[in-house]
């Protein structure tokens, strides 16, 4: 597989996306609006409470909700779903399947450019609020904390391509895949840790999301930055993590395999 064709379609994926850079601008702007809402609510419990929560006192809650803005911005796809089911809706994904190119590696592509220019024009607002709460915040004193996390980041952004990518592929069969999508979502707000950090929860409930890929989507790599994943901890995460990637890799992968050998006219393909 040649790769200076996807070498294009990613700087083609780089002009088109950039094109949009102020309503990217707007929504990771607009995005900042419940971390407001967070500051004031988890200010209350920790006022009525006092003391902390299962090792998080306040500040340790407003950098763990800062971060989750952070990992977000750099692994989740923006609209990749709706536009891989609008070329299967519309038809246009037959020119792009009779053309000597993946068409999973064309949208990676795709997803890959998207993510720079989505990182390159959100992260100036993040910063300036990632300034306002430099109080709260504590960087690991390990090199290897942040290889981890990077790790695991990279990981995590894989598994979000390729649930997208498996999910949008359901347009074959659904006409309309938003309710879907929705509830998959749905999930990964309240089980990635978006709402609240995962290691709250009782040990019981806890042990039935590391089974989820949800888990390693955002919350993994903010508990390896914040040291609260160790060790034999730590290990378990990583392997898990690339277990449940690898699992989410091989889902789209067999998809795109069914999808080209009908597109080549056989009948069937050996699996």
């Amino acid at each position: 597989m040649k790769i200076d064709k996807y070498v294009s379609v990613f700087n083609i994926g780089l002009q088109n996306t950039f094109v949009y850079r102020w309503n990217y601008f707007l929504r990771a702007l607009f995005g900042l609006i419940p971390l407001a809402g967070t500051v004031f609510l988890w200010s209350a419990i920790f006022k009525e409470r006092g003391g902390s929560l299962h090792g998080y006192d306040y500040g340790s809650m407003i950098y763990y909700y800062l971060l989750t803005i952070l990992v977000s911005n750099l692994v989740t796809p923006t609209e990749d779903e709706w536009q891989i089911a609008a070329d299967i809706r519309e038809g246009q994904i037959n020119s792009l399947l009779t053309k000597p190119m993946s068409y999973l590696a064309y949208r990676f592509s795709i997803f890959m450019s998207g993510r720079l220019v989505y990182t390159f024009v959100t992260l100036p607002p993040i910063a300036l609020i990632f300034i306002y709460f430099r109080h709260y915040i504590t960087l690991p004193d390990q090199v290897m904390t942040y290889v981890y996390a990077c790790i695991s980041m990279l990981m995590a952004a894989l598994m979000q391509f390729f649930i997208t990518y498996s999910l949008a592929m359901m347009a074959f069969w659904i006409l309309e895949i938003s309710t879907i999508v929705f509830i998959v979502y749905s999930f990964e707000y309240f089980l990635g840790g978006q709402m609240f950090p995962i290691d709250i929860m009782p040990n019981a409930v806890q042990a039935v999301m590391k089974w989820l890929p949800f888990y390693y989507e955002l919350f993994c790599p903010i508990a390896i930055f914040l040291g609260r994943l160790n060790g034999a901890q730590l290990v378990q995460a990583l392997a898990c993590g690339n277990a449940v990637s690898a699992i989410t890799r091989l889902s789209a992968v067999k998809w795109h395999r069914h999808l080209a050998c009908g597109a080549s006219g056989r009948l069937a393909c050996r699996t």
